[in-house]
């Protein structure tokens, strides 16, 4: 993530950043994860939200504001506190599980694309096709690549009506389905008689809602933001509030829209969205719709992916050229976009499509790759948190623009330390294979998860400690850190 630039004078509104907060968060190709827990979705939403959502927004917004002037983003903040090896850590493991990511999105995408046709049972044939999915993944992707390599300007406008088509108004038009399916008198697959506390107790029942902290993720990019706000001490913690609310709300009546349709048991985690839709639209006459809002779903899928590819790479991309990445990294083309970094990438989530081979379903290919990019994910959130409370001691005179509590340290350690709790419940709980998924061999699950975040942690460790002077590129901006400075 870049550094914050000083206001230029524009100031976003409560409402504005809100819905940026919305827009960068809410995607619905996560709404059958949590659809399996029928009613007790709504525990588990609300639960992350508390102790994972909100915290990582305020935290951030904080450390983003400390060093708005700075380049460097989750690597300056946890280099700040802990140095710059961890720091390196960081801003690797936000780059690698993207990387990672591309896959899970891209499956969702394949699917999206096999129910384009009219003939339901053909659609989820072809959209169960490990071959047909692996193709589309690895065409889509270097296609986002080649085009990202291109340095287009106009992949935000993509990005941003992709948003807009591809995610809020599906979203809208599944809630209000569901809506008129019940109100006409459709049957309700859901248990209304089930308590709203799930049976904590059953650890491998936690699995799925532990990637539900996924959801939440990016929401500390959001915190670039904080200075471009009017009185942000008051108005950026409404934003985050509102934003939070409507994100909580939109993925609860979303999955509960897909309970209603599909029972429990008949829930896939890739296809049940576009079937949930598929069957709205059969019920009311208008399966002619089921096409339009598949195009809609992978424009969605498409323009994010196609922004995503070159986004967190920059990031390790200008660390890099600070002395920390190879100069093979920190090779770019005539366009000055970061070429060899987003080749890597591309190699990388090529070899991680060729599990399809080996894992017994692309339903359990899309869970296990999608655990082992929680588990990376909430290691940098871990350090974060962990960063934020560690810098009010360590740079307690640092000035503050957007400051947690206007005095003392109890806030931060409330949400800092709530944050690192949740993320750390999380972590453990994504180790356990799902007992409602069938994974093949646990044996298999095991072996992918822990050897992954092994390799993927030292990695970043092997690098640091291989590091040469000549690494640094002779034109890096990036600042030292303050202790460097002493």
């Amino acid at each position: 993530m870049q550094s914050v630039n000083k206001s230029n004078g524009f100031k976003l509104s409560v409402m504005t950043l809100a819905i940026m907060n919305v827009t960068a968060v809410v995607s619905l190709r996560g709404l059958a994860t949590e659809a399996i827990y029928g009613l007790q979705s709504a525990f588990y939403y609300l639960f992350a939200a508390i102790v994972f959502l909100i915290p990582t927004a305020m935290v951030a917004a904080e450390l983003a504001a400390m060093f708005s002037g700075k380049q460097g983003g989750v690597f300056r903040w946890v280099g700040e506190a802990f140095g710059a090896r961890f720091g390196f850590l960081a801003i690797w493991l936000q780059w690698i599980q993207s990387t990672i990511w591309y896959p899970t999105v891209l499956t969702f995408g394949a699917v999206s694309i096999a129910f384009i046709g009219f003939n339901p049972a053909t659609d989820a044939a072809l959209a169960s096709n490990r071959l047909f999915t692996l193709v589309v993944v690895l065409v889509i992707y270097w296609v986002a690549t080649f085009i990202s390599l291109k340095g287009l300007g106009w992949v935000g406008k993509v990005s941003k009506w992709g948003g807009i088509i591809g995610t809020i108004i599906p979203a809208g038009i599944l809630i209000i389905l569901s809506a008129i399916y019940l109100i006409s008198g459709g049957h309700n697959n859901l248990n209304m008689h089930e308590s709203f506390f799930p049976n904590l107790a059953n650890f491998d029942n936690l699995v799925l809602a532990s990637s539900i902290f996924l959801f939440y993720a990016g929401m500390e990019m959001m915190g670039i933001h904080v200075m471009e706000v009017d009185n942000p001490k008051r108005n950026y913690p409404r934003a985050i509030i509102i934003g939070s609310l409507v994100t909580v709300v939109i993925f609860i009546l979303g999955t509960f829209a897909l309970g209603i349709i599909v029972p429990a048991k008949d829930i896939s985690l890739t296809q049940t969205l576009l079937i949930g839709f598929d069957n709205y639209f059969k019920y009311l006459h208008m399966s002619w719709m089921g096409p339009i809002i598949a195009i809609a779903l992978v424009f969605g899928v498409l323009a994010g992916v196609l922004t995503w590819v070159a986004g967190p790479s920059k990031g390790i991309f200008t660390v890099g050229r600070a002395g920390y990445l190879p100069p093979f990294f920190q090779k770019t083309n005539k366009d000055g976009v970061q070429r060899n970094i987003l080749l890597v990438q591309g190699v990388i989530v090529t070899i991680l499509g060729l599990l399809f081979v080996v894992m017994p379903s692309v339903q359990s290919f899309y869970q296990i790759l999608s655990q082992l990019t929680v588990l990376l994910y909430l290691i940098m959130y871990m350090l974060m948190f962990a960063a934020a409370i560690t810098l009010r001691y360590k740079l307690p005179k640092m000035e503050r623009p957007f400051r947690l509590g206007a005095k003392g340290n109890g806030v931060m350690w409330l949400l800092g330390g709530l944050g690192f709790c949740g993320s750390l419940l999380a972590f453990v709980l994504s180790f356990i294979p799902p007992s409602q998924i069938s994974v093949g061999s646990n044996k298999v699950w095991f072996l992918v998860l822990i050897i992954g975040a092994i390799i993927f942690v030292g990695i970043p460790f092997i690098i640091y400690a291989s590091r040469k002077p000549s690494w640094k590129a002779a034109d890096s901006d990036i600042e030292p850190f303050e202790w460097e400075k002493k």
